[in-house]
């Protein structure tokens, strides 16, 4: 069982940044596949970026290629998600999820087993 905790949310200007983190409770953080997933009013919970074990691979979609980055200190239980050149259409609630299943960055949302409460971001224009 791991409990995940994000934070960092908030609201910033079109074309600016924000650094989202999620910690975990439990010693086995290191053995989880860490994930990001975003879900905006309407829409179905989109994947934005993916972490193996070691940090050695990731994953993410077009949408956020080469904008956002992930990242985990697994002596610090924590996984980020740092965001840049933000635009409105990234406004959304983000998750973070972890997966004991997997060894690589997976993106089904079905894959994962437990999820944080999430964190609002909005991107105002």
């Amino acid at each position: 069982q791991v409990q995940l905790v994000e934070s960092g949310g908030g609201l910033v200007q079109a074309g600016g940044s924000l650094r989202l983190s999620c910690a975990a409770s439990g010693r086995t953080f290191s053995s989880y596949v860490m994930g990001w997933f975003r879900q905006a009013p309407g829409k179905e919970r989109e994947f934005v970026a993916g972490i193996n074990q070691s940090g050695g691979s990731t994953g993410y979609p077009d949408s956020v290629k080469g904008r956002f980055t992930i990242s985990r200190d697994n002596a610090k239980n924590t996984v980020y998600l740092q965001m840049n050149s933000l635009t409105p259409e990234d406004t959304a609630v983000y998750y973070c999820a972890a997966s004991i299943r997997f060894t690589y960055p997976v993106r089904r949302s079905t894959a994962y087993d437990y999820w944080g409460q999430g964190t609002q971001v909005t991107v105002s224009s």
